[in-house]
């Protein structure tokens, strides 16, 4: 009888206060969106380091003829300076994992694969392109040993760590993320604020229904519940809603459009949705319960 009761009331609040429900919706909506897209971009960043810094690798460019750096003043690379820069590299193991000599030759074709369509490539010559000993290590973190050993050495024109090449683009993915955590934020604050205002509204059009329940010594938690109710409901519609569009973004935004056109990078799946929905959920199920029973605890006083 009370469950009939509570539910006939949620339903009398939900058509009063139509408008503001909707209102409630699209902003819980908008601010789990955000708030999901945050989580999300933080699981792209995280999958993509995890992803290209297992790959990276260390590079060191012999000097060649083109090379106009002081410590190339002697000219080319010669065989014994490129045995015992290999030799070096061999005696770092473990730390280095693996070393691939790439020649001249090889750094053209790659180049020519690379700028297939560049203008470059017309002027450009085998004995112009650099030999160079491409280095994968255990650990990627500890490019400064490779560095502050080999920067230098003879027959050394650069040292090159990929993993300043990508660190650009974590650092403006990292931006992004921030960016939409900061407006999920205030998204949240305005939701929370909302649905404080949508309660205090419905309990105000139902004063007399709730002070003549008090009168009759019905309970607080029978007398707030309704109200509570309406409130998680509109947040859990605003839920499924914010569910419902960052699946739709990444299976059709993401794995549909994205992973064919950049097959070498990794992407975050529609696993990765359903795994950050049921806090989506939560987010908006404590949003209500808040915002509801500090209200009515004030306005209703009781």
């Amino acid at each position: 009888m009370r469950l009939q009761f509570v539910l006939s009331e949620m339903g009398i609040g939900l058509r009063r206060n139509l408008s503001m429900t909707i209102s409630v919706v699209l902003v819980t909506m908008v601010s789990l969106f955000f708030f999901g897209f945050g989580l999300l971009s933080s699981a792209q960043v995280s999958t993509m380091k995890d992803y290209w810094y297992e790959r990276v690798e260390v590079s060191i460019f012999m000097c060649g003829q083109a090379s106009d750096v002081p410590n190339c003043a002697d000219g080319e690379v010669t065989q014994a300076q490129r045995t015992e820069l290999e030799t070096q590299l061999n005696s770092l193991k473990p730390l280095v994992q693996t070393v691939y000599y790439e020649s001249k030759q090889e750094s053209f074709q790659r180049f020519k694969q690379q700028f297939k369509n560049s203008a470059i490539l017309d002027n450009l010559k085998v004995d112009q392109m650099p030999e160079s000993f491409r280095v994968k290590l255990s650990d990627p973190q500890k490019y400064a040993v490779i560095a502050s050993a080999f920067q230098g050495a003879p027959g050394v024109e650069q040292v090159l760590d990929q993993r300043a090449l990508l660190g650009n683009l974590f650092k403006v993915l990292n931006v992004l993320t921030w960016v939409a955590r900061g407006f999920a934020i205030v998204m949240t604050v305005s939701a929370v604020l909302l649905v404080a205002t949508t309660v205090r509204l419905s309990a105000f059009s139902r004063r007399r229904e709730t002070g003549i329940m008090r009168l009759v010594g019905a309970s607080n938690l029978l007398i707030q519940l309704p109200f509570v109710l309406e409130a998680v409901l509109a947040t859990i519609v605003g839920a499924v809603i914010a569910t419902g569009l960052l699946w739709a973004g990444v299976h059709f935004g993401v794995t549909g459009f994205l992973s064919p056109l950049l097959p070498f990078f990794r992407f975050i799946t529609t696993s990765d949705v359903v795994a950050v929905a049921p806090l989506l959920f939560a987010t908006g199920l404590a949003m209500a319960i808040f915002a509801s029973f500090f209200t009515l605890r004030r306005y209703l006083r009781v």
